[in-house]
This record gives structure tokens, C-alpha cells and sequence, in this order.
């Protein structure tokens, strides 16, 4: 089944080809179809053919709305729909050791502002480079030394 992604539907928007959108009930979420002419295509992920679903109705009457400015749907049909829980699949997984790491890489960057900052805001005298270049050289010539003593 071929889908729109999202920037499509945004071109789409913009250009009033898009006629009308239903939002269509499913197990575990909604999906939104849009009417482009005389065709209903699925609103789909990026990268991949597979039809987007949200778990809450709220946001995705949310996304149309701030996303693709659509502020009105044709209908919603829920007679397909039911609340029980979607089963974890490997994309879930991926999808929260992604989440995972982006709150990880965030808090580090966090850090890092900090300490950027404060040794901005040191008072302390710099030291220049060179001179920090050759203390550390010295540090790893007496460590070759003594490691060729042995």
C-alpha cells in the first residue's frame, strides 16, 4: 500500500490538493486517510510505506492540525477500533534505546555547557598551550622511560 509521508502532505497542503482527511479507527490507534482527487492514500511514516498510527485520538487530531494545517476532517470511524494495547514489537524497542540515548546525549551536552561555562567564567590565569603541550610530552617520556627500564 502506498502512503504520504508527512512533508509531502505539507506540500500537498499548501498547494490545496488535499480534499478532505478521515480519521480511521484501528486495534490500538488511529490512521488518517487523505483525499487527493479522487484517491484516499494513508498518511504514512517517513522512510518506510507503512500507514502512521497514533494511540490517542487527541494527538492525532493535534498533528493534522499543528503539522499539515488540516483544522477539519471528513469523519472518523471508529467501528474498526479498539483500545487494547499494541504488543512491544523490535521497532518499539529501537524506538525507546533511540529515545534513551537522545535523553542521555542531552543530559551530557548538559554537562558540558556547564563546564564549558565555568571555565569561562574562572578567574584563574590561562596557561598556553605550548606550555601545557610540552608538560604532558614530559609526562609521557617518564612514562616511557620507565616502562623501558623494566
Amino acid at each position: 500500500m502506498s502512503t504520504i509521508d508527512t512533508p509531502m502532505a505539507r506540500r500537498l497542503v499548501e498547494v490545496a490538493a488535499i480534499q478532505g482527511a478521515a480519521i480511521i479507527g484501528q486495534p490500538g490507534g488511529w490512521s488518517v486517510m487523505l483525499k487527493v482527487g479522487m484517491q484516499e492514500t494513508p498518511l504514512g511514516t517517513q522512510r518506510t510505506d507503512k500507514p502512521r498510527t497514533w494511540r490517542s485520538l487527541d494527538s492525532c487530531v493535534q498533528y493534522l492540525r499543528d503539522e499539515l494545517k488540516i483544522i477539519k476532517v471528513d469523519g472518523i470511524d471508529a467501528s474498526n477500533y479498539s483500545a487494547e494495547a499494541v504488543h512491544h514489537t523490535q521497532r518499539g524497542k529501537a524506538a525507546a534505546e533511540r529515545l534513551r540515548a537522545a535523553h542521555e546525549a542531552a543530559a551530557y551536552k548538559q554537562w558540558l555547557d556547564r563546564e564549558v561555562q565555568e571555565a569561562i567564567d574562572d578567574s584563574a590565569p590561562s596557561i598556553p598551550h605550548a606550555e601545557v603541550m610540552e608538560s604532558a610530552q614530559a609526562v609521557i617520556d617518564k612514562a616511557r622511560k620507565a616502562k623501558a627500564a623494566e
